[in-house]
């Protein structure tokens, strides 16, 4: 038979759509022609096919081959359809029984020894074919990761000829279990108790974790504004699996994801000379930004006002969304980006202002030119604006005495389920209507959250963030009601500001 199929997916994003790899053999010329929308890397293919092919004792037909990767209109990229164009090739040619791809779906880099090299977003693929009823084949590497979504058999090889002699019956590959893979039950994150003072900066963690809140230090150099910020991931809640494996998913098509850290949270930290793409995502491919890779965990900014002021508005859409929509001339995409925005800062440019010994020697043009580089719009989307001043020399000469995450995150965790109960979602992803229905003050709480946007000039928008963060406050504290006590730490928690 000159014609056979093997199945296949490519990656759009953070979706994986079906690919059939069709191969035909004609007579004429030998030559191999690919089509379908395949870039270098594919088109690559046929010269790393016919090496492996040989090399693993297989006959290269000496006829006029035609790939097409089906549909045309879906851009192909990487080395994942080697082994499904190698194996297209064998069974058009009669070396191995076409009959029996039908119920597989094959993914693959091969080297030119006939070996089975990783590939990208593994586990976004067989999330993909869960309901088609198919065991998906895989190097042993990307399988697994890829077992971890326990909807298909996932069978792992390590040789394009391990694959051929389960084909043809010789051998049987084996299947990659969840309880194969090894995952560390253990997640060890930082503990909060080794941050020496700074209460106010550790409750702001607290109710950050607990309401899902973007969160803003400013202070001096070396005062722990990264060493707190390093901690929040610890204080989170324990992911659901649905979540663990869309944050796996996104890590895994960048080649970042580890099994044994699955179910942690993510913490991003990119440098300030991060661009545009590289924080939100792009590229003429679209890949996934920094934003998505810290989906269901932490991204954190340190020095946030050196970054580029371009780069630092794209987080203003990702920030209310929860998601970020790339957008090219030939593509588009779109990933998940449900993180924590944790953003530390100097309150000047030598990061000494008002400090008692006269240390500053900035003007209070170059201050204010400092603190504009962040944005009205993004300073209205940051939920708690927290000072954290000098530790003096006496507390840090003593014995670590604060609370440790794991007791903080036991408050989190019970503030979190009286969120999911009440509403089904965490306090800062509250529409307005929502906000209305669920985030009503009690009359003195009403009357003081009046007094603050006339004294603050609060926006519309700060205005609502104020108001769920006094929803998470009242929800750490067990109560149903949002009092004026709520309101009036929520207010403590927004007087930072640009002059």
């Amino acid at each position: 038979m000159p014609l056979a199929i093997v199945h296949s997916r490519g990656l759009d994003g953070l979706a994986a759509p079906e690919v059939a790899v069709e191969v035909h053999l004609a007579g004429g010329l030998p030559s191999v022609t690919v089509v379908g929308l395949p870039d270098t890397e594919v088109k690559e293919a046929r010269d790393r096919v016919r090496a492996a092919l040989q090399n693993a004792g297989f006959e290269f037909p000496r006829k006029r081959i035609t790939v097409n990767l089906a549909p045309a209109d879906l851009p192909k990229e990487s080395g994942r359809f080697d082994l499904p164009i190698a194996l297209g090739i064998l069974a058009a040619s009669g070396q191995i029984p076409a009959t029996k791809l039908a119920g597989h779906e094959f993914a693959g880099e091969l080297s030119l020894s006939g070996e089975l090299r990783p590939i990208r977003g593994a586990l976004a693929m067989v999330l993909a074919a869960g309901s088609m009823g198919r065991s998906f084949v895989l190097p042993a590497s990307s399988a697994r990761e890829a077992a971890l979504a326990d909807q298909v058999q996932v069978l792992t090889a390590n040789t394009l000829l391990e694959v051929c002699a389960h084909l043809t019956g010789q051998a049987v590959l084996a299947e990659c279990l969840v309880a194969d893979v090894a995952l560390d039950a253990r997640i060890d994150y930082p503990d909060l108790a080794d941050v020496r003072g700074q209460a106010q900066a550790k409750r702001g963690l607290e109710i950050a974790a607990a309401g899902e809140h973007s969160l803003l230090f400013a202070g001096p150099p070396g005062t722990g504004k990264s060493m707190l910020a390093s901690r929040l991931p610890g204080l989170l809640p324990p992911m659901t699996l649905a979540a663990a494996l869309e944050s796996a998913a996104v890590l895994s098509l960048a080649g970042q994801f580890r099994p044994e850290l699955f179910r942690r949270h993510p913490f991003r930290a990119p440098h300030h000379t991060a661009s545009t793409a590289a924080l939100v995502g792009g590229g003429s491919v679209p890949h996934p930004g920094e934003i998505s890779l810290a989906h269901q965990g932490v991204l954190f900014l340190d020095e946030i006002p050196e970054f580029d002021r371009r780069v630092l508005e794209a987080l203003r859409e990702p920030l209310d969304s929860g998601r970020i929509h790339i957008s090219r001339a030939a593509r588009q995409a779109e990933f998940p980006a449900q993180f924590q925005l944790v953003a530390a800062m100097n309150p000047c440019p030598c990061g000494y202002y008002g400090d008692p010994r006269g240390r500053c020697r900035c003007t209070p043009d170059q201050v204010l030119r400092y603190r504009s580089k962040l944005s009205g719009p993004l300073l209205d989307r940051i939920d708690l604006q927290i000072e954290v001043p000098a530790v003096p020399a006496e507390v840090l000469q003593q014995a670590p005495d604060g609370e440790a995450s794991a007791s903080v995150r036991a408050r989190v965790t019970q503030a979190r389920g009286r969120q999911l109960r009440r509403q089904g979602k965490a306090n800062a992803r509250l529409s307005i209507r929502e906000i209305d229905q669920y985030c009503q003050p009690a009359a003195a709480a009403a009357a003081l959250l009046k007094q603050a946007i006339s004294r603050f000039d609060l926006s519309a928008r700060a205005f609502h963030r104020l108001l769920k963060v006094a929803r998470t406050i009242a929800d750490i504290r067990g109560s149903d009601a949002i009092e004026a006590q709520h309101v009036a730490e929520a207010v403590q928690y927004r007087r930072f500001t640009k002059d």
